[in-house]
């Protein structure tokens, strides 16, 4: 893969970090099957990862949960998860709270639209021989408690809005080529 384009974060003022674990990803691990899309020439089981984080900066009202592409072929990324509206008092999202049947998603918490067309977590399905690519997952912690939006809005409203609102950013960002 040619060089690697900057991450959507280099561009923003910085901000704080807290910390994101995750019982199905690893900073700078390949992701696991379970996290990779099934369509687009790829099987996976296209399931939301478990997130949890902790040190969110006193003052967070909410939360943004997103999973960046930067290397995608399209001159512009590809968002695969962008849910907003996380209540203050979540601190963990359990497998599968943002695919399928959504088991454990918080009250009040919403997705957009991603890239794909659907709104909830759409896996990892790089170009075959396009090499690794980075799949930034993000965890906002915002100084509101909702944002002025809909699940209609674009992901880079979403981006506009969280970033008009972050106290705190923590990221993760394991990889997956094929």
């Amino acid at each position: 893969m040619p060089d690697r384009p900057p991450l959507p974060y280099d561009f923003l003022p910085p901000v704080p970090s807290f910390t994101v674990t995750s019982n199905d990803m690893a900073d700078g691990q390949k992701l696991s099957e379970a996290q990779v899309y099934n369509d687009f020439g790829v099987s996976g089981g296209n399931v939301s990862p478990h997130l949890r984080w902790e040190g969110a900066p006193e003052g967070t009202q909410s939360y943004v949960v997103t999973c960046y592409d930067p290397d995608a072929p399209t001159g512009s990324g590809f968002w695969h998860w962008v849910l907003y509206d996380v209540p203050a008092d979540v601190t963990e999202l359990p497998t599968g709270a943002g695919s399928g049947s959504m088991d454990g998603l918080p009250k009040g918490a919403t997705h957009v639209r991603n890239d794909y067309g659907s709104k909830e977590f759409g896996g990892a399905a790089p170009p075959e021989g396009h090499g690794d690519h980075r799949y930034v997952f993000a965890v906002h912690a915002l100084g509101v408690d909702h944002l002025p939006i809909n699940s209609d809005v674009s992901p880079a409203i979403v981006g506009f809005m969280t970033t008009f609102n972050t106290l705190a950013r923590a990221v993760m960002i394991p990889v997956y080529g094929r």
